[in-house]
């Protein structure tokens, strides 16, 4: 796995040896991302097949790495599909049978980000009509790209998928405190992909909004409800409100695999993660001298709080871009793309 922790001032991989490694990884964010940390829970149920395949063991691993991070649902998705398979085979076969349906996990994930690009790709492609002569302002949140995925990305994906294209873009890269995925990890990918963009300040993208300054929101999910309510990175919710004022469309990019399709009211339902305060109190960065160190950028002694994500209701996104197409945030358009998922 690329250890995102060190990213962007150095980039290292590391290897997951056993279970207990696969579950730290999730846990502290060297693997982050809702389709990749589904990928990683199902390659460490493998590495804990391989080492001992009993009901027993199984059923201990599955609960370790489902309790490693309680928001993103593409981590129960994966561990319960590769779980079930495992539950009616012999002990003996469950080693390879885990390690080929987390391989088929990855190798889906890498499809369906791929088909949201193309499909996100023609809304930013329909976007150029309305401003001939300027490229197409994109505000994005977080990290969505190929970091979070196993390729591609969900949010990031349409944008990928435009640039090679040849539509004119640029992206306005929100920093994402407290952890600044964007600044940190977006920016990281863009800047790799040749693709142009803009770091801001998180409570800069109101006021871009007010001065016709973002033609699109596109951010990605961790977890959807069957009505179209969408949990993502803490502060996504307040850049909705602002498309939602000035008239920006706001979309979400996801996977089928993000839908929880047995809730239907995600700011009731859906379980936000609370991390360290620590997250919040501290900034790392790199010195002059090339050294990266954490700084502290509070009063000693001065309470924090460090929620990792919030819901946005479905009345504020214009669209969901999935592996099927895009359809509006409603239980009705959901339904639509995946009749056999319902």
């Amino acid at each position: 796995m690329v250890d995102q922790t060190l990213l962007p001032h150095r980039f290292e991989t590391r290897a997951l040896a056993d279970c207990d490694a696969a579950a730290l990884a999730i846990r502290d964010m060297t693997v982050r991302g809702a389709p990749l940390i589904g990928v990683t829970g199902a390659y460490g149920l493998a590495l804990a097949a391989a080492e001992d395949a009993s009901d027993v063991a199984l059923t201990a691993a599955y609960a370790k790495l489902l309790a490693t991070r309680p928001t993103a649902v593409n981590l129960r998705w994966a561990l319960d599909r590769v779980q079930a398979l495992l539950t009616a085979a012999a002990p003996a076969e469950r080693a390879a049978l885990a390690y080929g349906e987390a391989a088929r996990i990855a190798d889906e994930d890498v499809a369906a980000c791929e088909a949201i690009g193309e499909a996100g790709a023609a809304l930013i492609r329909a976007a150029t009509e309305k401003n001939t002569g300027r490229p197409v302002n994109i505000l994005t949140h977080c990290n969505a790209g190929w970091l979070a995925t196993v390729d591609w990305g969900t949010a990031l994906a349409p944008i990928y998928k435009a640039a090679r294209a040849g539509i004119d873009l640029h992206v306005w890269v929100d920093e994402t405190r407290p952890r600044n995925q964007g600044a940190s990890l977006t920016a990281f990918e863009l800047l790799n992909e040749g693709v142009p963009h803009t770091v801001i300040a998180d409570n800069a993208g109101g006021h871009l909004m007010q001065h016709g300054m973002v033609d699109l929101c596109i951010v990605g999910a961790d977890r959807t409800t069957r009505t179209g309510d969408v949990c993502n990175k803490i502060g996504t919710y307040l850049k909705a409100l602002a498309a939602h004022d000035n008239g920006v469309p706001f979309f979400v990019a996801l996977p089928s695999s993000t839908i929880d399709w047995r809730i239907d009211d995600g700011v009731a339902q859906i379980p936000i993660e609370e991390r360290s305060p620590r997250e919040v109190t501290h900034i790392s960065g790199r010195a002059a001298d090339g050294a990266v160190m954490d700084v502290l950028v509070t009063p000693d002694g001065s309470p924090a709080r460090n929620w990792a994500f919030d819901v946005t209701p479905a009345k504020y996104v214009t669209g969901l871009i999935t592996e099927r197409g895009v359809c509006a945030a409603t239980e009705a358009g959901l339904r639509e793309l995946f009749p056999d998922f319902a």
